[in-house]
Parts: C-alpha cells; sequence; structure tokens
C-alpha cells in the first residue's frame, strides 16, 4: 500500500511564563502558603512547555501525552489568570512555510493565549499523525493504535476549524486557518477509514463489508483531494504539492479495491460479466495510478491480485458461462459504510492530567469576590458613615449651646472641667505641630502619586505614538492590533486614577481651610492649665444656679446623650468586624449555572450579614435625634434662669469656641490620618498600574520588533523589478543626414578646468558602406578622406579612472552607423599617417582584403582613461 501521509510539526519561539505569572500571583495573594505554592506551580508551568515545545518530540505516545499535558493545563489556567492584561506574546512559525534564501519562514507573534491553545493542538494533531504512520499494519494491535490516532488528528484539526478564528480575532497564518486544517481533518479521517478497510481484510471479513468501507475511504480520498485542489493557498506549499498525487492514487486504491471486492459478490451472485466488469475498471485505476504516481505509490501487489482475479474470470466466463459483460455507467453503485470519526477535543484530553493550580479559584470568580468586596466596603461605609455624621451633628450642636461647659462654668472663673479634658486630650495627640507636620506630608505624598501616575501614561502615549506612525508607514502590513484599542482599558483606569486624585486634592483643600479657621483656639487648648484659664474672661453670675432643677434636668440629658454615643461607638467596631467569605459561593454558582449572578447573590448575603446591625444604627439615629430636641429646650429654660450681662456672654463665647476647636481637632486629625493613608495606599495601587503599563509596553515592544523583522524578511523575499531610466542620448533622436548616417549623439559637460588643454582633432565619420561597396576590393593603404562635418569638441574630464555609469561604447548607434573600437586613439590618427583599420561590427561581413591584425604600435599611447565624459 502507499506511504501513509503525516503532518509536521509547527515551531515555537521560547518564552518566559514565570515573570509575568510570578508577578500576578505576588500581586494578587498575600504572602504565605498559598503564594509559594502557586509560584511553584508557575516554576513547573514553565518546565512543561520547554518539555512539551522546547525540544524535538519522538514519535511515540509518551511525547504525545507531554503534549496533551500542556494542551490541558493551558484550558485550565485560562480562567485563571488575566492573559490579556498580562501581555505574554507567543510566536509560531508556519509549519508548512521553508521561507526563502533571504528570509526565514513565515511566523506570527500574538500575545493570546488562544493563540498558543490552537497551535498547540495543532501539533498535537500534527504529532498523532506522525505516531500513526509509524504504527506496524501487519498486526492488530498496530491497526488499532493507528485509527485511534488518525481520528484524534482529525479531531484536533477540526476542532482547530472551529475555533481559530474567534481564538485569535484576526487573520491566522495559513498552516492553522480554517481551509488548511479543514483539508488536514479530512485527510486523517481517510486514511483511519483506509486502516479500517486493511484490518476489516486482515480479520477476513465479508467481502461486501470491505467493499463498502473501501467505497466509503475512496469517497473520504477524493474529498480530500478536492479540497485541496480548490482551496486558492494551499497549491503554493510544498508540502500539499506533494500530498496531491498521494490523495488522487490513494482514491484510485481505494476505489479499485471496492470494485474488487464487489466482483467477488458478483461471482457468488452468479453475475460473471458483472465481475469482469467491475475488475477491469478496477484494472484501468490502478493503472492510472501506476502511470501518474508511481513515484509516491506502490500499486503491483494489489494490480497482480486483480490481474490473476481477471484472468481467471475472463477464462471461466470464455469457455463455460459466456455471460454479457456490460458497461462501467451500467453497473450498480458501490454502498459505503462508514467506521470513523473525528475524535472530540474535551478536556482533560490527557488521561494523567492533574491540574498545577487546582486551588486557584478562576477570573470569573475573583472579579466576582473582588465585586463582592467593594459592596461590602459600600455598605459598611455607608453605616459607619452615618453614624459619624451622627456625631458630628452632635458635637455641633453641643458646642453651640456651650454644653457641658456651661454647667461646669457656674462660678464664672475656673476652668471648666470638659475644657480641661480637652486640652489635655489635644497635648496628648501631639497638639498643633503633629497636625502641621501631616499637613507638610500631604503635598508631596499628592506628587509622588501624581508623577507615577504621569509616567505610566507617558509610556502608553509613547508606545501608541510609535505604533501609528509604523502604522501609517507599513499601512495594511502592520496587522497587529492597533495601541489605541488595546489601551482602552488602561487609560480609563488612569482616568479614573485621575478623578480620584483631583478629588483628594479637593478635599485636602477643605482640611486645610478648617484648620486654618481653627488654628488660634487649637493653639489656646495646647497651653498650660494656669495659661488657659488667663486667656479665658472671667464672669461673676447674679445668683448661683447650684442645685437647679433645670441644671439637673440638661445634666442628666448629656449623660443619656454620652450613652447614646458610647453605643454608637460599639456599633461601628461590630460593624467593621463583620467578615465573609464570597468565594465558595461563587464557584458553587459558577460550576452549576456557568455564570456567576455577583450582584443578586452579594445582595442576599449583605442582607443577611449587616440587616441587624442597619437597624440598630437608625434606631440610635432615632434616639439622638430625640435627646437632642430635649436639650435644646432644657437649655433655653437654663439660658432663661441665668443672668445675662457682656462679661458672660465673651467668657461663653470663648468656651464655645475651644469646645469648636477641640472637636475640629479631632476631626481634622482623623482626617489628614486617613488622607495620608489613603495617598499611601493609592501609591501601591499606582505602582501596579504602573507595572501594568510597563509590562504590557514592553510585550508590544517586542511583539513590534518581531513584526519589524518579519516585514523586512518578507520585503527581502518580494522580488524587485529593476527601473532603468533612459538616457538623454536615447529619447531624443536627430534625423539622419542625407549624406549618410551620423554617429551616436554624445552629451557635452562644460566643466570648468583648471589649464586650458589642447582640443583634439575633429573624429572622422565613419565610412559609409553600401552593399555594393561590401562586395569589391578596397586597398588597405587607402587613405580615408577627411571629414567634412564639424562635431562639437568634447572636453575631457579629470574625473576618476573607473566609469560611473554604462560606457557609450555599449550603444549601438543607429542603422548603418558602425561603432569604433575600443583602442581607437584620435591622436594617432593623421599625426602618424598610420592606415585607418576598418571596424568589424557583429553579423558585419569583413571588407575584402582587410589586413591581418597588426601587433601593438610602437608609439607611445595615451593613458587608458574614458574620452568622452561618463555620467
Amino acid at each position: 500500500m502507499a506511504t501513509f501521509i503525516s503532518v509536521p510539526l509547527k515551531k515555537s519561539s521560547e518564552v518566559d511564563l514565570v515573570k509575568p505569572l510570578s508577578k500576578f500571583v505576588t500581586a494578587t495573594y498575600p504572602p504565605g502558603e498559598e503564594q509559594a505554592e502557586y509560584l511553584r506551580a508557575v516554576e513547573e508551568l514553565n518546565k512543561l512547555r520547554k518539555s512539551a515545545l522546547g525540544r524535538p518530540l519522538d514519535k511515540h505516545e509518551s511525547s504525545l501525552e507531554i503534549l496533551l499535558r500542556y494542551y490541558d493545563q493551558l484550558c485550565a489556567i485560562e480562567t485563571k489568570f488575566p492573559f490579556p492584561e498580562l501581555c505574554l506574546t507567543f510566536t509560531w512559525k508556519d509549519a508548512f512555510d521553508k521561507g526563502s534564501l533571504f528570509g526565514g519562514s513565515v511566523k506570527l507573534a500574538l500575545a493570546s493565549l488562544g493563540y498558543e491553545k490552537t497551535c498547540v493542538l495543532f501539533n498535537v494533531g500534527a504529532l498523532a499523525s506522525q505516531i500513526a504512520s509509524e504504527q506496524n499494519l501487519d498486526n492488530d494491535e498496530g491497526l488499532k493504535s493507528a485509527a485511534k490516532f488518525y481520528q484524534l488528528a482529525s479531531g484536533a484539526f477540526a476542532h482547530i476549524k472551529d475555533t481559530v478564528l474567534s481564538a485569535l480575532n484576526r487573520e491566522p497564518t495559513m498552516d492553522i486557518s480554517p481551509e488548511t486544517v479543514g483539508t488536514l481533518s479530512q485527510i486523517m479521517l481517510s486514511q483511519a477509514q483506509e486502516v479500517f478497510v486493511l484490518k476489516a481484510s486482515a480479520d477476513k471479513m465479508k467481502d461486501a463489508i470491505i467493499a463498502k468501507l473501501a467505497n466509503q475511504a475512496a469517497d473520504y480520498y477524493g474529498d480530500a483531494f478536492k479540497q485541496c485542489q480548490y482551496k486558492e493557498n494551499l497549491p503554493k506549499y510544498f508540502y500539499f504539492q506533494e500530498v496531491f498525487p498521494v490523495l488522487a492514487a490513494k482514491h484510485c486504491m481505494m476505489q479499485a479495491t471496492a470494485e474488487m471486492h464487489q466482483s467477488a459478490m458478483a461471482n457468488q451472485k452468479k453475475k460473471f460479466g458483472e465481475e469482469i466488469a467491475r475488475l477491469q475498471h478496477a484494472t484501468e485505476l490502478l493503472k492510472t495510478a501506476a502511470c501518474r504516481y508511481d513515484e509516491y505509490v506502490n500499486v503491483k501487489d494489489l494490480t497482480d491480485k486483480i490481474n490473476r482475479a481477471l484472468t481467471a474470470a475472463k477464462k471461466d466466463n470464455d469457455f463455460i458461462y459466456h455471460d454479457r459483460v456490460p458497461e462501467v455507467k451500467d453497473l450498480e453503485h458501490i454502498g459505503k459504510a462508514s467506521l470513523v470519526k473525528a475524535t472530540a477535543v474535551q478536556t482533560p484530553l490527557s488521561q494523567k492530567f492533574t491540574d498545577l493550580f487546582e486551588n486557584m479559584v478562576p477570573m470569573a470568580v475573583q472579579q466576582s469576590v473582588s465585586a463582592a468586596n467593594s459592596r461590602k466596603s459600600d455598605t459598611v461605609n455607608r453605616l459607619v458613615g452615618s453614624l459619624r455624621e451622627a456625631t458630628n451633628l452632635c458635637n455641633g450642636v453641643l458646642a453651640s449651646l456651650n454644653l457641658p461647659a456651661a454647667l461646669e462654668d457656674l462660678s464664672g472663673n475656673s476652668v471648666p472641667q470638659s475644657i480641661l479634658e480637652k486640652s489635655h486630650a489635644i497635648i496628648q495627640q501631639g497638639g498643633l505641630q503633629s497636625i502641621e507636620q501631616l499637613i507638610k506630608d500631604l503635598p508631596e505624598l499628592l506628587q509622588r502619586n501624581s508623577e507615577i501616575l504621569d509616567e505610566s501614561l507617558k509610556m502608553l502615549n509613547d508606545e501608541e505614538s510609535t505604533d501609528n506612525e509604523l502604522r501609517a508607514k507599513f499601512n495594511q502590513r502592520w496587522s497587529r492590533t492597533p495601541s489605541g484599542d488595546l489601551y482602552k482599558p488602561l487609560r480609563a483606569e488612569g482616568i479614573n486614577f485621575r478623578c480620584v486624585l483631583d478629588k483628594a486634592v479637593q478635599a485636602d483643600q477643605v482640611v486645610k481651610e478648617r484648620y486654618n479657621a481653627h488654628c488660634e483656639m487649637i493653639a489656646l487648648l495646647c497651653k498650660p492649665e494656669n495659661e488657659l484659664s488667663a486667656a479665658i474672661p472671667s464672669a461673676n453670675p447674679a445668683k448661683t444656679l447650684q442645685g437647679s432643677e433645670a441644671v439637673n434636668v440638661l445634666r442628666a440629658q448629656l449623660a443619656q446623650l454620652d450613652e447614646v454615643k458610647r453605643e454608637r461607638d460599639i456599633l461601628e467596631g461590630e460593624i467593621k468586624s463583620v467578615t465573609f467569605d464570597m468565594t465558595t459561593t461563587f464557584l458553587t454558582a459558577l460550576a452549576q449555572d456557568g455564570a456567576i449572578n455577583e450582584e443578586a447573590l452579594t445582595s442576599s448575603e449583605l442582607d443577611s450579614r449587616y440587616g441587624t446591625h442597619t437597624q440598630h444604627v437608625q434606631q440610635n439615629l432615632r434616639r439622638q435625634e430625640e435627646l437632642l430636641s430635649q436639650i435644646q429646650v432644657s437649655h433655653q429654660e437654663f439660658s432663661a434662669l441665668k443672668q445675662s450681662n457682656s462679661e458672660a456672654n465673651n467668657r461663653e463665647e470663648v468656651l464655645k469656641k475651644l469646645a469648636a476647636a477641640h472637636d475640629s481637632y479631632i476631626e481634622i486629625s482623623c482626617n489628614i490620618k486617613e488622607g495620608t493613608k489613603f495617598y499611601n495606599d493609592l501609591t501601591e495601587i499606582l505602582l501596579k498600574f504602573q507595572n501594568k503599563c510597563s509590562d504590557i509596553v514592553f510585550a508590544r515592544k517586542t511583539e513590534r520588533d518581531e513584526l519589524l523583522k518579519e516585514l523586512q524578511q518578507s520585503i527581502a523575499r518580494e522580488p524587485s523589478a529593476p527601473s532603468f531610466s533612459i538616457p538623454s542620448y536615447q529619447s531624443n533622436t536627430p534625423a539622419p543626414t542625407a549624406g549618410g548616417p551620423n554617429a551616436a549623439p554624445r552629451t557635452v559637460f562644460q566643466q570648468q578646468q583648471p589649464q586650458a588643454k589642447a582640443q583634439p582633432p575633429a573624429r572622422p565619420p565613419p565610412p559609409n558602406i553600401t552593399p555594393q561597396a561590401a562586395s569589391a576590393s578596397v586597398p588597405v593603404s587607402t587613405p580615408m578622406p577627411p571629414s567634412s562635418t564639424n562635431f562639437p569638441p568634447v572636453i575631457p574630464t579629470t574625473g576618476p579612472s573607473q566609469a560611473q555609469g554604462p560606457p557609450y561604447p555599449s550603444y549601438q548607434g543607429y542603422p548603418g552607423y558602425y561603432q569604433m573600437p575600443m583602442a581607437y586613439n584620435p591622436y594617432t590618427y593623421g599625426q602618424f599617417n598610420m592606415p585607418y583599420v576598418p571596424y568589424q561590427a557583429q553579423g558585419q561581413a569583413g571588407y575584402p582584403g582587410a589586413p591581418q591584425q597588426q601587433q601593438p604600435y610602437p608609439y607611445p599611447q595615451q593613458p587608458q582613461q574614458p574620452y568622452y565624459p561618463q555620467q
């Protein structure tokens, strides 16, 4: 039988998976056992790729197992790493294009994991075809293995045909284009069917079954040949030029095999004429295969077998049966039976596959967890924010009423105890200096973050500008994804960071204005008690309010309000301490439904976790609102009992300012600390953003260099048509004079010479030769008549002796004009009275009586420089 067809492997360039994947792991997972486990898995993945693609593979099932494991691992990690953001560039060469002398083979570099998967699956099909072709088809085990591997190869190529365009989002190389892999899938299926024909023959199955199997194999080979023949781009490959005749020969051989076994069926049915017709048709098919494709297939054994059967059938029919032999077109069609099917690609393909990143959750789950954490933070911030807002409102109301300082300052001389406590609290927290230092640090933190963001966006802008320039230069040849489209998510992220920084600047300005408004009173609270007492105006009330009912009621209400504030602090701590993990919930949803409805699942979980806390917050706010209303009414009664005078009013005003300064200090200090933490956290986020921009720009630069190299090679492979400019002496041709042909016109260059030189004598005209004169004898000693035609003088050049353009003597001249010999020297003629030797042009009969070539003249010769100026 004929040799089976196998597919060559694609070759890949080396790719470092460790650096980008490790960066993602360290940035996503905190230091610990989990991170260390994933980093080890990244190292193992890199080793697995080198084993699968970085070395020649043996045509053995163990090598195929490595490829299958690597493919399964790629499918497993596709959802666990953000490969579009990592910008890992994979470079693969065309499997069939062997390149040219001046450029390498065609290759494509893409930052796409789908491209890597497609190329690896192509190698799976290619190696499976090679392993199947190496099987021993003389035993049953080899036949089974060959059929299995051919069907695996067919399934791999068929899967690429269905998925390559969506996986790459661009035009692929020809070897993995849908047309090519579709043809390869059909070829592999045809060979698998042929293997079953061989197995049926070896198992001595019925002729009817073998005939149907062989007819189906012939049909498969015919379809494969048609696909190869009618695809525009496939015939250019040397590989397919070799495959065409094999497919055609296999089609003939399988058809002949089917006819041979069908003839045996006809013999069993006593249809001896049909038997002979089918055997004759089989013989003609094999003659065609042997005549056209003898160097590709060997049909001798099959031909001998059919010839023996045909000879025996004719002998029996001629001497015994005398059955009429029908025409081939009148024969009944042979049935078809297919036992092969392309193996579907369903991961895992390897029976020994173990996911290296089994414990890592998919990116969809990671993104959902991140979104859930964001919703949780929003809920916590909303609840805590409402509590803090209520606290600020309470402090503001009490400060405006000068409470509780008004109740403690009934004597009018000493510093109220609440003011002293506020002063001690401010001093313990660092006083005015701590706030001033924090405020000074804010601009530096802001500038650092702004510089990181500006540098990140500048990298994107520079690379995009370079990409646009090259796109404008190469037009459609610059086939990679535009940088502007690729950077849209990063630019949107950068705009978001810019807005965050702008809002932070506004918040910083508000804090500074509030600090400036209360700076004086805060400084007063930082002073010792004696200086603080001296700074507060004294007042002597007219009557004492000690023990009055209004004072007691007001103190009781303030105590209840303090209790509400303490409950609020406890409630805030409980809200912040709530923790839960949505990973398991999202994984379950992804496994059951294939998708995650993050908003619904997170909202349900948040309601169950924070529902009770939300109710407690609302109750606390309502209780504070009621107490503040009661305190305001009681304070009005208290104010009516107090004796009002200017000194008392001044003292109360100062005490209010001191209380407000304390509250502002606490709020400003908290705001600045939060701002400092915000800028520090933002710096880490911006550094990650900068690394992301740097990685994608580096990947784009590598891809750009590869594409430029590929374009240079493709340009070098293109044939260049030389273009020659027509010399001026050929573009304008003067008409010949009536007296005879003129010499070829020469371009005269007027150059400035340092010294005047003597002009050479005029060049004599060429001889006027007629056909009659050519046959006459011309004496050699007869000198040529002097020329009556005046030619323009020619100035010899002083340039380099090396000719800079095409030499003039190569010009053929006008009809009837004969070129002068290269050794012609105008100075010697006439001066030394030498005889003129006619020049015999190519294709011209010599002059009669022309002397033999003479020895070189013994006279001095001129230097060998071009006489006419060279262009």
